[in-house]
């Protein structure tokens, strides 16, 4: 099973792979996590990267994602923390270049599921790799825009701690391997929770995001 674990800025992207890791061993699992390139890059170069370096990471993501398949084949779970999307993302967000969707929405579409985190998580600052709290929402949509005109379906994980944990496993449809999901915070949750802001509508399908309907833009605006 390959997972792709995606989200904007200071959503817990890492800490949720550590977690899905170290629960799917637990379980006897065996499991290859592949980390984000981006985030090497940036520490080995002390910047950010230019628009001409964007395709040579994107590129480079890819590689290390397929390497993985290849040469960890008996592994039962490989764990994806971002895939070349985000730069595709983060290219033409920045850069207003668009020319990256094309190969890496193909190349995501060889995942098996994709989560998508939600923007329920406090901002944190984080060094160079993060452009600030205000680039959150535009690459959620992005990446949301992205993932659909691509075909590729996803589910968004909320929730802090065991909970987010608990909930991706619910997204994943393995929630019955971990235990109690009764403490897990659904899209529901979080809509009773800012029910005084968003009164029209309330949301039954946990972390589906046709009907999620911007959930979280009061909350980044406050």
């Amino acid at each position: 099973m390959k997972i792709a674990i995606l989200g904007a800025e200071s959503t817990g992207k890492s800490e949720l792979s550590k977690q899905l890791e170290q629960h799917f061993i637990k379980h006897g699992r065996s499991v290859h996590h592949v980390p984000e390139y981006l985030r090497a890059w940036c520490d080995e170069k002390k910047r950010t990267p230019r628009k001409d370096e964007q395709l040579a990471i994107a590129t480079e993501q890819m590689r290390q994602l397929v390497s993985a398949a290849f040469t960890e084949p008996t592994s039962d779970i490989l764990l994806a923390d971002t895939t070349s999307l985000t730069v595709a993302v983060y290219s033409d967000l920045l850069f207003n270049d668009a020319s990256l969707y094309d190969m890496t929405i193909k190349h995501h579409r060889t995942f098996d599921a994709t989560l998508l985190m939600g923007l329920d998580l406090p901002w944190v600052e984080d060094g160079i790799q993060r452009d600030g709290v205000h680039m959150r929402e535009p690459v959620d949509t992005a990446m949301r825009a992205a993932l659909t005109l691509g075909g590729i379906s996803f589910k968004v994980v909320y929730g802090a701690g065991d909970s987010r944990l608990q909930n991706a496993l619910l997204c994943l449809n393995l929630a019955g391997n971990s235990g109690s999901a009764d403490n897990v915070t659904t899209t529901a949750d979080v809509e009773k929770k800012h029910s005084q802001r968003m009164r029209s509508w309330v949301c039954e399908r946990c972390s589906d995001p046709v009907c999620e309907h911007r959930l979280f833009r009061d909350l980044i605006e406050k």
